[in-house]
């Protein structure tokens, strides 16, 4: 082989908060490069695709609304990553949060009560909270695998969703289409800015973050769980119940998907469709990591990530650019970040070097 890989003595502890920024850079340097392939000029390209979806009061609300449940699922994905806890379900589990806080939705649909808002966000968080105790019971009782167990829980999730949209809960005046009836005005967010559709789902998500900080940063539970990460030996030792740990880890990002899921259809979408999600529990998991795990890291990131979703439907729309496009920037943030945190903890030493010195 050319390189030899070798550990570093001491990573660089600066470099561990710069490699996101560096990470972000990259991503972009390589936007240019794709625009370039695909026959763009890259500096109309990068103003259709990052300036102009947020060059207004109402693309700023937009952002901030897409944005909402990547914080709000990447703060509690961040509880379980910290302790090494491995949910890949936020996507299955944000589909059930929104069917039950739908349903809640359309048996209350004629009543005007103040009541139904809250508990939409109340049903949301424990089907989600339902449906991430899946794996936990699985993993604690015999041992399963929480990745594999999660990320299969997703495609049943979603069919359910599906089966119910098409089935028991399709509106019988929706001319055959699959959807179900609009919801009223009580089981809607309010509007926060008018001439925009920034809806009071943002603040709940921001609420989301600082509730992920406290737990995190400032009980004894996220201590707890910090160690159970670093040396789940040393955590063992030291009287800490890793099963306990487990379950908070899986349900706590399991309850935040399950919200997030209630703020989409109580928001922009305002019904139930067979799909309520472009895909934001996969995408949290990489707000959680470029946020480094920490809740106001995942805040930051979780507004790059909404701009990348937005800057994709600014590019089919004036550059006539495929819909994948998005995925392939998010696909390059997460490739550069992992390069990156590789590049800090190890160090490639050239063969012939190596030999030379010999």
């Amino acid at each position: 082989m050319l390189f030899k890989i070798e550990a570093r003595p001491e990573p660089s502890k600066a470099m561990k908060f710069l490699s996101p920024l560096i990470a972000a850079l990259l991503m972009l340097f390589s936007g240019l490069i794709i625009f370039s392939l695909l026959g763009k000029n890259p500096l109309d390209a990068f103003h259709a695709f990052f300036i102009e979806p947020i060059n207004d009061v109402y693309g700023m609300g937009e952002l901030f609304i897409k944005a909402a449940p990547l914080m709000l699922i990447g703060t509690g994905l961040a509880v379980g990553f910290r302790a090494s806890i491995w949910n890949i379900g936020a996507e299955g589990q944000l589909a059930i949060g929104a069917l039950f806080g739908g349903y809640i939705a359309i048996v209350f649909n004629t009543n005007d009560g103040f009541f139904v808002l809250p508990l939409m966000i109340l049903a949301g968080a424990v089907g989600g909270l339902l449906w991430a105790a899946i794996p936990a019971f699985l993993r604690t009782v015999f041992n399963a695998n929480e990745i594999l167990v999660s990320l299969m829980l997703n495609y049943v999730a979603i069919l359910l969703l599906s089966l119910f949209v098409h089935g028991p809960l399709k509106d019988p005046q929706g001319y055959g289409f699959p959807q179900s009836v609009l919801f009223s005005d009580s089981a809607l967010l309010p509007i926060l800015k008018e001439g925009t559709r920034l809806h009071l789902g943002v603040l709940i998500a921001v609420l989301g973050v600082v509730l992920g900080w406290i737990l995190l940063q400032k009980s004894f539970t996220g201590y707890q769980i910090q160690v159970a990460g670093l040396a789940k030996n040393a955590a063992s030792y030291a009287g800490f119940k890793y099963k306990k740990l487990i379950w908070i880890g899986l349900l706590a990002g399991g309850t935040a998907a399950g919200v997030a899921g209630v703020l989409e259809i109580a928001g922009p979408i305002g019904q139930l469709l067979p799909s309520v999600s472009p895909g934001y529990g996969y995408a949290a998991i990489i707000v959680a990591f470029v946020g480094r795990l920490h809740p106001g890291g995942i805040l930051l990131s979780s507004l790059l990530m909404a701009l990348l979703y937005l800057g994709g439907e600014s590019g089919q729309m004036n550059l006539d650019l495929p819909a994948a496009v998005t995925g392939v920037f998010q696909g390059l943030l997460l490739f550069y970040l992992l390069a990156t945190d590789f590049l800090i903890e190890y160090r490639l030493i050239p063969n012939w070097t190596r030999k030379g010195a010999k």
